[in-house]
């Protein structure tokens, strides 16, 4: 059972996500929020594996809702779930922990495959935040100690990939991609999906 918590200012947004969610088999929503304040007083007692987060919040934003929920519960994946594709919103969303970033007119059933995703590893994007984090790795390479194959590594994790999909993508075995994933983040001195994608985007990694 995957579960969820949301937090969306918009009622209606919100109480469609989790209707979705918990008629889905192996999906529970055990939470939603109107607000950031509200979501960091309880949301430690909802032990969510996913969260879904809106950027633009009454009070707390959620790049730095984001950011707070990450340091109190490290090991849970938030994705941002917004109208926003600036990209400054996804870079920040990225750096603060966030492990995937979907527009609001994503179809019900790839939100649902993309919390899939989020659990199993995966980065999952929209197709145009996908295209725009792939494309800002044309523009300049820089010299740094990743290996190629992990640069192909990172490149793939950017664009979403789950570490299944990378394994297949690569014809590399599962634990083959999870050893390039631990020497991706000790070489880029992160320690998550997010801010691996978001050094990757400044820097032109890959």
């Amino acid at each position: 059972m995957i579960k969820i918590s949301i937090i969306e200012d918009d009622k209606d947004i919100r109480e469609s996500l989790a209707i979705l969610i918990n008629g889905t088999p192996d999906f529970k929503c055990v939470s939603t929020y109107y607000n950031c304040e509200s979501a960091l007083k309880k949301i430690g007692e909802d032990c969510p594996d996913v969260v879904l987060m809106d950027i633009n919040l009454p009070g707390i934003n959620g790049i730095e809702g984001t950011r707070v929920i990450k340091e109190k519960m490290p090991k849970v994946e938030i994705i941002m779930l917004t109208v926003s594709d600036n990209n400054s919103d996804v870079f920040d969303s990225l750096c603060a922990g966030a492990c995937g970033y979907l527009k609001k007119n994503t179809p019900p059933m790839r939100l649902l495959e993309a919390i899939k995703e989020a659990v199993n590893g995966g980065a999952p994007m929209s197709m145009d935040i996908a295209r725009l984090v792939v494309g800002s790795f044309k523009t300049k390479r820089v010299e740094n100690d990743l290996t190629s194959r992990e640069r192909e590594v990172l490149k793939n994790l950017c664009a979403g990939g789950s570490y299944k999909k990378i394994s297949a993508d690569l014809f590399i075995d599962l634990n083959t991609v999870k050893f390039h994933i631990r020497n991706i983040y000790r070489k880029l001195e992160v320690h998550s999906k997010g801010e691996a994608i978001a050094k990757a985007i400044k820097e032109n990694l890959t």
